[in-house]
Formats: structure tokens, C-alpha cells, sequence
């Protein structure tokens, strides 16, 4: 009996912080009811008697229920574990703006491109003379007989 009792404790011991969290994180508590709601909801939808299998496949309403559903217990887990997703929008734009000047850099059509979209599209220009030509000098004209 001592072992079962050993084991027992040892299962409680390591499951105590999580069970403390629970109890204290009121944010915990919510994600998980929210992820039980939005799986009790897809689940009625799917066991309504009707073709299971199609409304797994094409009722929206379950997807969207499942995805809350995945949602709330992926965020569930990242609080238990104490870790949180950073965003990091400021490095995806970093990356994207340096992508795109390579881009421009590198592409004479995608640089064109962005040339005409900023400023408008390359007119042609043809030059015409508003002055005519000076005429030949006649002192010219006798130097030649």
C-alpha cells in the first residue's frame, strides 16, 4: 500500500501548482470555460442526428465553434505554462520592408512599376524646336567655285 500512497502523492505534489493556477487565474477559468461552451455547441450541431459527417465538413457555424474551441484551449495552455506569444509585428514589418527594397532593387520592371504608381506614368516627351535653323552664309557658297 505504501507504494500506491507514494505514487499518489507524487501525482498530487506535481499536479498542486497547476490546480493553485487554476483556482487563482480567473483568465485561466475563462479560456477553459470558453473552450468547453464552443466544443458543447459543435458537438450538438454534429450529434443532431442528421449526417454527422457532412456537418463537420460544411456547417460553418461548427468550424467556427472548433476554431474558439482550439483558440481558448491553446491560450488555456500558454497561461498554465506561464508563457505568453509575443507579437512581434515590428520584426514582420522590419523583414517585409527590407524584402521590398530588395525587391525594387533587384526588379527594373517592379521598380518601374513603383516608379509610375508614386508619381504617375512616364509621359513621352518629344522635343520640337520653337527657333529655325540659321541659314547657310553665301560666303560660304562662293568659296566653293
Amino acid at each position: 500500500m505504501s507504494a500506491k500512497k507514494t505514487r499518489v502523492r507524487q501525482a498530487r505534489d506535481a499536479a498542486g501548482p497547476y490546480v493553485q493556477r487554476l483556482v487563482e487565474d480567473q483568465e485561466l477559468r475563462a479560456n477553459i470555460t470558453d473552450a468547453l461552451e464552443a466544443a458543447r455547441k459543435a458537438y450538438g450541431r454534429v450529434a443532431n442526428g442528421k449526417r454527422p459527417a457532412r456537418a463537420l465538413m460544411e456547417d460553418r457555424k461548427v468550424h467556427r465553434d472548433l476554431r474558439k474551441t482550439a483558440e481558448s484551449l491553446r491560450q488555456a495552455s500558454e497561461t498554465l505554462r506561464g508563457r505568453r506569444r509575443k507579437r512581434r509585428w515590428g520584426r514582420l514589418l522590419l523583414i517585409g520592408l527590407i524584402g521590398a527594397g530588395l525587391a525594387i532593387a533587384f526588379s527594373e520592371d517592379l521598380r518601374k512599376t513603383a516608379l509610375d504608381w508614386l508619381f504617375g506614368a512616364e509621359e513621352e516627351f518629344e522635343y520640337t524646336s520653337t527657333t529655325t535653323p540659321a541659314e547657310e552664309e553665301p560666303a560660304a557658297a562662293s568659296e566653293a567655285t
